[in-house]
């Protein structure tokens, strides 16, 4: 009997503890450390990887935005699915709207500044062919100073005209900045809460927000809502450049990427990102109303039939 209990003993893997959500592995000093949430295999070459997203998951962001969850869920009472929905409704409508209508603010005073640069650059060229004449320089030379003058005085007067009128383009990054950080950050704090097994409430047909849907319709409807968020964006340009028409395929090759992407994270994450998505395309629709226009005045004159614009052109590109 003593023979069979220690063989039982020592047959036992004292290195893995599992749990029905994740997998850890006992660290050689104690602790454990997180390898994901399926199954995988330890490898020596993901450890710097395995550091790296751990640290980022127990960062402090990741904290706060778990410690928001937690909140809006324990003090509104709904289930886990329809409290994801209400926070992202209130993270994107509080923070990221505001900085989308001050986005819009700073294009619409850069391109209200182009008439202006266009004739300040035709009087600009014609003093310095003025002053090319005076000092005997050709155009034939590799790298002519009147060129060089007239690129650096450009500069100049644009920039004057920014600080002018307080519409840097740089500012209209400042969404970008916010936004991509408040995503990770809360689509961790997701996963960190499937993780424990605390975010388990669903709804049809992802009951449990702690598995990936296995049904593939949260990823395929996050896939095709960010293609036509794309296309939307597409349409209010009438001749895009090389350069733009390429990174619009670039973009809709990753809308495209992110249903399998999605596909395998837990259900609580992708309903995320399928609801900052649709939440994101409301406040872009909502952002070309005329009364929001005039609310922000807007020194670019707009069209007073937005919506219906963005129609026809949907129609004239697509079903011609």
């Amino acid at each position: 009997i003593l023979r069979v209990q220690r063989s039982a003993t020592v047959q036992s893997p004292p290195s893995v503890l599992t749990c029905p959500a994740a997998i850890y592995l006992r660290r050689p000093g104690g602790g454990t450390h997180l390898l994901g949430v399926r199954v995988l295999s330890s490898v020596s070459g993901g450890d710097a990887a395995g550091r790296w997203y751990g640290s980022l998951s127990d960062s402090a962001p990741v904290h706060l935005c778990e410690q928001l969850l937690v909140s809006v869920q324990q003090v509104s009472g709904f289930p886990w699915w329809l409290s994801i929905g209400v926070a992202t409704l209130s993270v994107r409508t509080l923070i990221t709207l505001p900085l989308a209508a001050y986005q819009l603010v700073i294009i619409s005073k850069v391109e209200a500044l182009q008439v202006e640069i266009s004739k300040l650059a035709k009087r600009l060229h014609y003093e310095v062919s003025v002053r090319t004449k005076e000092r005997g320089w050709t155009e034939r030379q590799t790298c002519p100073p009147s060129r060089f003058q007239f690129k650096k005085n450009l500069r100049r007067i644009v920039s004057q005209l920014y600080v002018r009128d307080n519409c840097h383009p740089f500012k209209a990054s400042l969404l970008v900045w916010v936004q991509l950080p408040l995503w990770i950050s809360l689509s961790l704090a997701l996963r960190n809460l499937s993780l424990d097994q605390s975010a388990t409430g669903g709804a049809l047909w992802f009951p449990d927000l702690t598995i990936p849907d296995s049904t593939w319709i949260l990823p395929v409807c996050l896939g095709l809502t960010n293609l036509l968020i794309v296309e939307v964006f597409s349409l209010q340009r009438v001749s895009a450049s090389q350069t733009q028409r390429l990174v619009l395929n670039a973009i809709r090759g990753f809308s495209l990427l992110m249903i399998p992407i999605a596909a395998t994270v837990p259900s609580s994450m992708a309903l995320y990102w399928f609801a900052s998505s649709l939440v994101g395309f409301s406040h872009n629709l909502l952002l070309r109303s005329p009364s929001v226009h005039r609310l922000l005045r807007l020194p670019t004159p707009r069209s007073a039939s937005p919506y219906r614009d963005l129609l026809s052109a949907f129609i004239a590109r697509y079903y011609k």
